[in-house]
C-alpha cells in the first residue's frame, strides 16, 4: 500500500516513524497530514533510501537538479555534482539528463542515499530523436513507457499533465514575452499543436496514477506554463494551468497516490505570497515545490542569489520544497562549483524561512554564543560551508589571534568580553 493509503487506514508506517524523529513532530500528526495530502513521503517501495517528508509543518526541503545535456555528457562529473549537492544540504536530487544512456545514468543516481526525482517526458523525447523521428511524432505509448521505466527507479517524477488544449488557448491570448520556458511543457505544446490532440499525460492521467500507486512514486505536477520572466508572472495562462492542477491533485488523492505541485519560476517580490496562497487554496494544501522564484531578470551569473531571495519569501509564505537555482541558470550546464553555490544559497533561504516559522533557531543561537566567546573552531563547525569560512580566516592572519583582521585590537566582542 502507498503511504497515503496506509495513513488513511490509521497505520503509522516505518517511514512516518523516521520522519517524526527527524522533524520532532508527533507521529500521529504526520499521519493525519499524509492522509489529507498536506505531507508526502519520498520513498519508492523498490528502493533502499532514507525517506524524506515534504509538506505542512515540516522543515523546508531542497532539491538539486543534476544530469547530462545533449551537448555535454560527463557522467563522473554529474555524479560528483550529486555528491557535492548532498554534502552541502540537498535533501533530494533530480535527474534531468538528456544525453548518453539515460537508463544507466538514472540508475546510478538512484544509488545515492537521498530520494531521486526525474522527468519522464525528457526520455520519451530523446528516444524519439534517437530513432530518427521528431519530438512531435512521439506516440502516447512512447510517453507512457518512459513513465513506466522511471516509476521503478525514482521516488518522485514531474508529470506535465496540467497543460491542456484550453491552457494553450489561454497562452496565445496572454501574449507573453517569454512564451513557454518549461522544456517538458514545450515538448507537449508542440505535440498537441502538431497533432491537433490533447496532452497525452492529461488524457492518460488515470493510467499514470495506476503506475505511480504500484511503486508509491510521488507525482510532482509540473508547471509547464510557469512564467519565464517577471513580466509574465501570474497571468491567465499560469492560473488556468493551476486550476487544472488542482483538479488533478484531487484525482490523485482519491486514487491513493501522493502528489505535490510545482510553482512559478520568475515572480516579482510583491506577487510571491499571493502565488503561494493561491496554490494552497486551489490545490487543497498540497505541498508546493518552487523553482526560486527568481525575482529579477537582469542578473545572469547571479541567479543563485535572485532565486534564494524569492525562495526565502516563498517558503516563509508556505512553500514546502525549493528547487535550487545555480549561477549558471539561463547560461550553461552548471559546473560542480555552480551546484555547490546553488545548494548553499537555497539552504540559506530554507533555513531563514524555517527560523521565521519557529524551527531550528538553536543552530543560530549556538553560532552566536561561539562568536561571543571568540571560539573560531566552533564557528567553523557550525558553518554551512566550513571550508570557505576557514579559507577567509586564513587569508589575513590577525596580530591578535582570537580576533580577525576586520577589527583587530578594536574587536567589539573582545572589548566587551574584557570589561564585562
Amino acid at each position: 500500500m502507498t503511504q497515503i493509503e496506509l495513513a488513511k487506514k490509521g497505520i503509522i508506517s516505518e517511514e512516518i516513524k523516521k520522519i517524526s524523529k527527524k522533524e520532532g513532530i508527533d507521529e500521529e500528526i504526520i499521519r493525519r497530514r499524509i492522509a489529507d495530502g498536506r505531507i508526502v513521503i519520498f520513498k519508492n517501495e523498490n528502493k533502499d533510501v532514507e525517506p524524506v517528508g515534504v509538506g505542512y509543518g515540516l522543515r523546508v526541503k531542497i532539491n538539486a537538479n543534476v544530469g547530462t545535456s545533449s551537448d555535454y555528457v560527463n557522467i563522473e562529473e554529474e555524479l560528483e555534482k550529486a555528491r557535492i549537492a548532498i554534502k552541502y544540504g540537498a535533501d533530494t536530487i533530480m535527474d534531468l539528463s538528456t544525453g548518453g544512456d539515460l537508463d544507466y545514468i538514472r540508475r546510478l543516481f538512484a544509488k545515492f542515499e537521498v530520494p531521486l526525482g526525474s522527468v519522464p517526458i525528457y526520455q520519451a523525447a530523446v528516444e524519439a530523436l534517437n530513432r530518427g523521428r521528431a519530438i512531435v511524432d512521439m506516440s502516447e505509448d512512447d510517453i507512457l513507457r518512459a513513465v513506466e521505466k522511471h516509476a521503478k527507479d525514482v521516488d518522485f517524477y514531474t508529470i506535465h499533465a496540467g497543460i491542456t488544449r484550453e491552457s494553450l488557448d489561454r497562452l496565445i491570448k496572454a501574449k507573453r514575452i517569454t512564451g513557454i520556458v518549461s522544456r517538458g511543457g514545450a515538448f507537449l505544446a508542440a505535440y498537441m499543436l502538431h497533432n491537433d490532440a490533447e496532452n497525452p499525460l492529461y488524457k492518460n492521467f488515470d493510467y499514470i496514477l495506476e503506475i505511480s500507486r504500484e511503486h508509491d512514486v510521488v507525482i510532482s505536477l509540473g508547471d509547464a506554463l510557469r512564467p519565464g520572466s517577471i513580466a509574465d508572472a501570474s497571468d491567465s495562462a499560469q492560473i488556468q494551468e493551476l486550476i487544472v492542477l488542482g483538479e488533478l491533485v484531487e484525482r490523485a488523492r482519491e486514487s491513493n497516490v501522493q502528489v505535490i505541485v510545482e510553482g512559478p519560476g520568475h515572480v516579482p517580490l510583491n506577487e510571491i505570497e499571493a502565488n503561494v496562497r493561491l496554490q494552497k487554496k486551489i490545490c487543497k494544501g498540497a505541498p508546493f515545490y518552487v523553482l526560486g522564484p527568481i525575482v529579477t531578470d537582469i542578473a545572469p551569473g547571479y541567479d543563485h542569489i535572485t532565486g534564494a531571495i524569492g525562495a526565502a519569501i516563498a517558503a516563509y509564505s508556505g512553500a514546502d520544497f525549493i528547487c535550487y537555482v545555480t549561477p549558471a541558470e539561463h547560461l550553461a550546464l552548471p559546473t560542480v562549483e555552480d551546484v555547490k553555490l546553488g545548494v548553499i544559497a537555497a539552504k540559506i533561504a530554507a533555513h531563514a524561512a524555517d527560523i521565521a516559522r519557529g524551527k531550528d533557531i538553536e543552530w543560530d543561537i549556538e553560532m552566536s554564543r561561539a562568536r561571543a566567546r571568540l571560539d573560531w573552531k566552533k564557528q567553523f563547525e557550525l558553518c554551512i560551508d566550513k571550508e570557505k569560512a576557514a579559507e577567509y580566516r586564513k587569508r589575513r592572519t590577525p596580530k591578535i589571534q582570537d580576533t580577525c583582521t576586520m577589527c583587530g585590537k578594536y574587536c567589539a566582542m573582545k572589548i566587551i568580553k574584557s570589561y564585562l
